[in-house]
Parts: C-alpha cells; structure tokens; sequence
C-alpha cells in the first residue's frame, strides 16, 4: 500500500509524520514535492520535525516524487510532470494507491488534475483543505464520470499548526480530524453498521467490514479504501474519528462557519484571533454571519430533503409518511455564534489562514468560505451580503499593492 502526501505544508507535514510513525515500514509514504529545491531541502537531513509543547520529534524514511520543476528550462523538464530524483521513489510514474490532498483549496483542482492518469476507480483521495466546495470542483471539472471515479474521503480538521522552517513544523493547537466517505457512485453502504437490525442499536457502528472484506468479488475497487480508513483510524495523535457523511457534513459545515467569520475579519484587521472579540463593533458582524451562514445551510439541506424524497418516489416509494429531517440545532444561529467564539478563544494567540495569506501577498481560500456561502445562498435564494462584502474585501486586498507606506 502507497500512500502519497501532495502539499508538505504544516497540515501535510504533520500528516505525513503521523502516518510514517505510526504505519510499518512496508507501507511507503511518498511526498510529492512542488520541485527540486524543496525536495532536496527535506532530502538534506531526510525528516520531518514536529514541535509541540516545547518538545521536538522527528520521522524519516519518505519516498520523494517532484510535481513540477519550474526553476529548470522547459526543454529540461516539462512543466506539471511528475519526476523523481529519489532511488527510493522510481515508481513515481505509477499508479497513486491513496492521496492525502493537504494544498490550499483553490490550487487542488488543477493539481489533482495534474496527477489524474495515476488515479483510478481504486484509488482513494482524502481532501484536508479549509472551506467547503472542493470535492464538488473535483467531481464536476476532474472525475465526471462516477464509473471511473475515485473514492472520496472528506474531513473537518481543527489542528493548528505552522512551519518556522522547510519541514520544521510547529503544532501548535491540539484539535481533531473527522472524516466520512462520500457516497459510493456504484451504491455500496459504507454506513451499513448503523442501521443493522440484528444489533442492538446502542452497539451499531462504522465497519471496515462494510467497505470490503475477504473474497468480496469486488475487493480490488475497494481495498485501497478500506486500507486508508483504517490508517487514518491508527492516527491517534491527530484525533481521528470516523463519522456518518451526514454527521461530516455538519461538522464542515460548522467549520465553514467558524472560518467565514474569524479569517476574513482578521485578515482584514490584521490581528490574532482572540483580538477580534474583545470590542463590541465585532460582535455584530458575529451575529449577521452567522444569521447569513444558517439561512443558508437551512435553504441547502431544505434542497437536498426535497431531492432525496423525489429520488423516493421515482422508486415508487409512498413518502407521505415520512417525516423529513429536523434542522440541526448546531445550525442555528445562535449556535454557531457560540461555537466561533468557543473557537476564537482557545486559538487566541494563533492567526488565521487568511491572514497569514494576505501578508505574505498569497491568494487566499476565500472563495470556498464567504465566497462558497455567497454561492450556494445565490443558487437557493437567500441573501448573504455581508459574507459577498467580506469576501470581495478580501479579494480586493489580495490584489493591492502592500506596504505603501
């Protein structure tokens, strides 16, 4: 089993540390450079070093692969290509088992693309970016055909951590990641445990058994799957926990939340995150997000009811009696107001995403935070005109010049 990290940043540095120490040395981790300075900076001293709580650990034994050499003439190494200069990577032209996408939400369409002959419908592609909106991109612009698409693994992450130096990285939030499956184009039940009538309900669970199990006819589709599932389950340090899509789906979307109000507003502030609440002015943009963010995520699963109870009777399903999902109160308003000040308290001293994007002149992952509420809002109807002025706000200081002064 290959497992390939594309985006060695904090959050896939300190990934790919997890998975090297914690997997047996048969299962290979290969790091998928932006080029060959960056690899040959980690080929230096062969590690990755994670810092937390003053206290440093080390992991080596990485597989190297280059995504594209950009420094080199065109004629030596054709842009996007995937090369190696690693002996212990001349593989590097084959088939990718399981891919850790930890890049920033706008640049993983293209990358992945980039890499798309080496995935397969047994493939697994497990998404780490902040925002909401990525794994529809890929389905839509990448894999449209869900016969030959790979499998999906989305997560909700809520580690802090950033590099002081190439493959120094200092972890600096304890958080969790949890993670679900998106739905099986060819209509396998990964959540089958949880509704098996002969367990008590109190003992029902999320089985690896339900993604594949020996002699399944069908193993060689499913097992890349099943190994990364439970690879990721092994990652104890990073909290995993394996969840119902639909529970995933309210975990991002309560991250979603969380991001569109304490990344913009610090970015635009220039401050930590436990700044932003210490004056009243920004308890008001508080509220309006969030009164923006809940309408929108109402109006969102109101569309996705109606669809399933349509999907139902087209099967000639009687749906009259049943009674369609509540709203969940984590949701509301009120609700994810509490959660972004929960948050912005116990990440006081850290700056967000955005901020650390804006001061350093990078484009930002605002589009799949105010900018995805501002799109989905316009597709259902709903009105989000602080979320668009956030979001055009960032953008337009994404493109200023800085330090004028």
């Amino acid at each position: 089993m290959k497992f390939h990290i594309l985006g060695v940043g904090a959050i896939g540095g300190l990934v790919a540390h997890n998975l090297r120490r914690t997997l047996p040395a048969e299962f290979s981790v290969t790091l998928i450079h932006k080029n060959i300075r960056d690899q040959l900076r980690l080929r230096g001293t062969g590690a990755i070093t994670i810092e937390r709580s003053g206290t440093q650990d080390t992991s080596n034994g990485y597989d190297h692969e280059i995504f594209s050499e950009r420094t080199l003439p065109p004629s030596t190494i054709p842009k996007s290509t995937v090369i190696s200069t690693s002996p212990a990577a001349r593989a590097s032209t084959g088939p990718i088992h399981s891919l850790f996408v930890a890049l920033k939400a706008h640049h993983t369409t293209t990358a992945v693309r980039a890499l798309s002959s080496r995935i397969s419908p047994q493939s697994t592609i497990v998404l780490l970016q902040n925002g909401m909106g990525v794994y529809e991109n890929l389905i839509e612009n990448v894999f449209r055909n869900p016969t030959e698409r790979p499998h999906f693994i989305l997560t909700a992450n809520s580690h802090g951590a950033f590099a002081t130096d190439f493959y120094r990285i200092v972890h600096a939030g304890l958080g969790s990641v949890e993670f679900g499956i998106a739905p099986d184009p060819q209509g396998r039940d990964f959540e089958a445990g949880l509704h098996d009538e002969n367990i008590l309900p109190r003992h029902r669970r999320l089985r690896l058994t339900d993604i594949s199990i020996p002699g399944d006819p069908q193993s060689q589709r499913y097992n890349n799957l099943r190994s990364t599932v439970a690879a990721l389950l092994l990652l104890e340090n990073l909290g995993t926990s394996w969840l119902p899509f639909s529970a995933l789906q309210l975990a991002m979307r309560q991250k979603l939340a969380v991001n569109a109000v304490i990344n913009p507003l610090t970015a635009l502030l220039d401050c930590r995150n436990g700044d932003l609440f210490e004056h009243q002015q920004a308890l008001g943009f508080l509220s309006k997000i969030c009164d923006e963010a809940s309408n929108v995520f109402m109006a969102q699963m109101a569309a996705e009811t109606e669809s399933w109870l349509n999907d139902l009777q087209a099967d000639g399903i009687d749906t009259s009696t049943i009674q369609p999902p509540m709203f969940p109160e984590a949701l509301t308003s009120e609700a994810l107001q509490t959660e972004v000040l929960r948050v912005a308290a116990i990440t006081r001293q850290n700056i967000s995403s955005t901020l650390a994007d804006v001061r350093r002149g990078r484009t930002t992952e605002i589009d799949f935070i105010n900018g995805y509420l501002e799109n989905i809002g316009q597709e259902h109807g709903v009105n989000t005109p602080i979320n668009s002025a956030l979001a055009n706000l960032i953008r337009l200081k994404s493109v200023l010049p800085l330090n004028l002064v």
